[in-house]
């Protein structure tokens, strides 16, 4: 009998980052934008955020839908004294 191969070829497990838009309501600074992002990029589950270039009360949020919900995300926006709207997925 002949020796018997054996693949280690795994498949890769399905990404699970989702990238939502969040509508910020109010007028942010620089400042104010950069500590929000920092805060965000903390948090276990959000991969990244950035504010969309040119339109500051937009932000894009990547974060693993194993982890949390898009209304966690939110909610993470809010408890940083910030009013914002869900607005959906990219």
């Amino acid at each position: 009998m002949g020796d018997v191969a054996y693949s280690t070829f795994q498949e890769p497990e399905p990404d699970k980052t989702v990238e939502i838009v969040v509508h910020v309501e109010e007028t942010l600074g620089d400042e104010r934008r950069k500590g929000l992002v920092d805060a965000l990029e903390g948090v276990s589950g959000i991969k990244a955020a950035e504010f969309c270039p040119l339109r500051y009360h937009l932000m894009l949020v990547q974060y693993n839908r194993d982890l949390m919900t898009s209304q966690d995300v939110l909610g993470k926006v809010s408890a940083q004294n910030i009013h914002a709207k869900l607005i959906g997925p990219v």
